[in-house]
């Protein structure tokens, strides 16, 4: 018997979007422990469910779990921006009614410490995809001044990136994930309610991963199709990530393409593809929040696709 290790987070909220979805398709693009899949397949039992994951762990745990669904689930492993390509050439587009993707690091790899996402991990490793060449120890200790600078500013948002990177570069190599966010402690942001080290670790692991293009990539792959069925449903975890959701969503919302300075519309005043579900993001009530801490900083914003524009 299967130990279900936690529960998704905005389970509710999520479920609450794609009730009316009767039929069709839906993606779940990061699948992990199969939470938001599971949950999906039993509140929508006329619905076949697509589910996407890089991490062969991810993906053996969760054919285990979603085996019970038998027909009505298929799993494919890969990244979603290149898979959900792949699944539009087997698909009619129309019976794609909606597309879920919970991004950032997954309960799964925080919790195994051998995978090197934990401050506390004796390795320095953060790759989704253990196949994949490029791991925080390499960007750590084999990235050039300005290229770790780079990655603090853009992924960390960190004040004093200048001195970190100088810090990391005077002083590697750093094999442990645990020995480097010790090293640099005093140089860490303080006063927050988040572990010293989290901007840090989120810089590198969104290095290692890409997680920010995997992102645009998708976006740009929905944009492209259209899904003129389709709920859009994306949860983020760090200002980065809901930034780039927030003004794409703004995009598909607009009808007209001019630029602020054009006197009067020359575009045809057509080109919305949808509305927006969520005036602000959606985030986790006070029960969640007391039962999953790491629901804290969840945020999902939801788009619709109008039937119409195909």
């Amino acid at each position: 018997m299967q130990i279900i290790p936690h529960i998704p987070v905005l389970y509710r909220e999520v479920l609450e979007m794609f009730c009316d979805i009767d039929s069709g398709i839906i993606i779940d693009c990061t699948m992990g422990y199969g939470g938001h899949s599971s949950m999906i397949l039993e509140a929508n039992p006329h619905i076949k469910l697509i589910a996407i994951d890089q991490d062969q762990t991810a993906i053996d745990f969760s054919t285990q779990r979603l085996e019970k669904f038998k027909d009505r689930v298929v799993i494919k492993k890969g990244r979603f921006s290149s898979v959900i390509k792949d699944i539009l050439k087997e698909h009619d587009i129309k019976n794609i009614r909606g597309i879920l993707a919970d991004i950032g690091v997954s309960s799964l790899q925080l919790d195994q410490k051998d995978r090197g996402f934990s401050f506390s991990s004796d390795n320095l490793d953060m790759r989704m995809d253990k196949d994949a060449l490029l791991c925080a120890q390499s960007v750590v200790n084999e990235y050039s001044l300005h290229e770790l600078e780079r990655v603090l500013l853009e992924y960390g948002e960190l004040r004093n990136y200048k001195k970190i990177a100088s810090f990391i570069v005077q002083n590697r190599p750093f094999y442990s994930a645990k020995e480097l966010g010790d090293a640099l402690k005093h140089l860490m942001p303080t006063g927050k309610k988040i572990h010293p080290s989290t901007l840090l670790m989120q810089a590198i692991r969104i290095e290692v991963n890409n997680e920010l293009g995997e992102l645009e990539s998708l976006l740009d792959t929905i944009e492209e199709a259209k899904f003129p069925n389709a709920k859009i449903a994306i949860i983020s975890f760090h200002s980065l990530e809901d930034r780039i959701v927030k003004n794409r969503f703004g995009k598909w919302r607009d009808s007209c393409i001019c630029s602020d300075e054009a006197m009067r519309c020359t575009c045809g005043n057509n080109h919305s593809y949808g509305k927006i579900l969520t005036k602000k993001p959606i985030i986790a009530k006070d029960d969640e929040l007391r039962d999953n801490p790491r629901s804290r900083s969840a945020k999902m914003r939801v788009f619709k696709m109008d039937n119409n524009n195909e």
